[in-house]
């Protein structure tokens, strides 16, 4: 089958088509800038473009029988703000009514397990209803288009969604990656929200998990969790410690002074252009604070995925910072 991809280029996407490298599938990969993606993505076909312009889409999209959307704003801090609607709403809006129109076999778009917000249920499901409310723009944004993708999956879209939970690995810029980093690099001056607690799951299984349910049959129509083991960010912290020897922050900030300081640096950013120090913007602080307890099993049960043990995706983002 030839697979249209978006998002091929990021954090996820390399695992992925490095991934699918080894099946029948043909890739063509829809980027924004083809010199950049040719060392970034070498042997398979790109064509270039950009989810905010539906012509480029359906040009990229034209010949392909099945579609994986990645591309979204994954941050929780941006200059323009409105780039999340462009790109998590309006972006997916263009991708899916293009391969509703192509009349494709099977589209995986990959949400995320922010969209559920804090539901009364613990852990939640891909049954729990979500929760009233959203804690960051990226999270409404994306739940803007996770409620679009069903909605054109009510007109035929022959659609499959999944809902990674906090990805960890090597080469992740973003997130938590970049929380790891300044953690091995002894750039955090103080450890925040020791107790509270994310579900976590290496890239690599996410990668597992699209290619899974790309070939398997009769789950259009069907949402998946993708994450399995829970961790606190104290947690967090001390399996960093262990697996790289960096001694950790002496000294921990009280819950109730972190979202004031968080929004202080929120504020100083609007000023000068540049992300919160310490990745410490407002609406981080928001998701980091409220966490996600989610249960990722039916995956397990329903695509055949296995898990792979959480602390090899510390000790390969560890090992890749050390090597740098």
């Amino acid at each position: 089958m030839k697979l249209f991809v978006t998002g091929a280029t990021g954090f996820i996407g390399r695992y992925l088509c490095r991934r699918l490298e080894s099946t029948p599938h043909t890739l063509r990969c829809l980027v924004r800038d083809l010199e950049k993606a040719r060392g970034l993505l070498p042997g398979v076909e790109l064509v270039a473009g950009d989810v905010t312009d539906p012509q480029s889409v359906r040009r990229g999209l034209a010949g392909c029988e099945g579609v994986v959307h990645l591309a979204n704003v994954y941050s929780f801090w941006e200059k323009d703000p409105g780039v999340y609607r462009r790109v998590n709403v309006e972006g997916t809006r263009h991708v899916l009514e293009a391969a509703l129109e192509a009349g494709v076999s099977r589209v995986v778009h990959i949400s995320s397990a922010v969209i559920f917000g804090k539901p009364a249920g613990r852990p939640f499901t891909e049954e729990t209803p979500p929760g009233p409310g959203r804690f960051s723009e990226y999270a409404r944004t994306k739940y803007e288009g996770d409620r679009l993708a069903w909605a054109l999956h009510g007109q035929g879209l022959p659609l499959v969604v999944l809902y990674p939970c906090g990805v960890l690995g090597a080469g992740d810029p973003k997130g938590s990656g970049q929380y790891l980093a300044d953690l091995v690099r002894r750039r955090m001056p103080a450890a925040v929200l020791p107790d509270a607690v994310l579900t976590w799951v290496h890239v690599a299984d996410v990668a597992e998990a699209i290619a899974l349910a790309m070939d398997k049959p009769g789950i259009e129509g069907k949402g998946y969790i993708i994450g399995k083991e829970q961790l606190s960010l104290g947690q967090f912290n001390q399996l960093v410690r262990e697996l790289s020897g960096t001694p950790l922050p002496r000294l921990t900030l009280p819950d109730g002074v972190v979202m004031p300081l968080a929004w202080l640096l929120t504020g100083l950013s609007r000023l000068t252009g540049r992300p919160p120090l310490w990745g410490l913007a407002v609406d981080q602080v928001r998701t980091a604070r409220e966490g996600f307890f989610a249960e990722g099993s039916r995956a397990e049960r329903e695509l055949g995925l296995v898990y792979t043990p959480i602390r090899e995706a510390f000790d390969e983002a560890i090992a890749e910072l050390r090597a740098d």
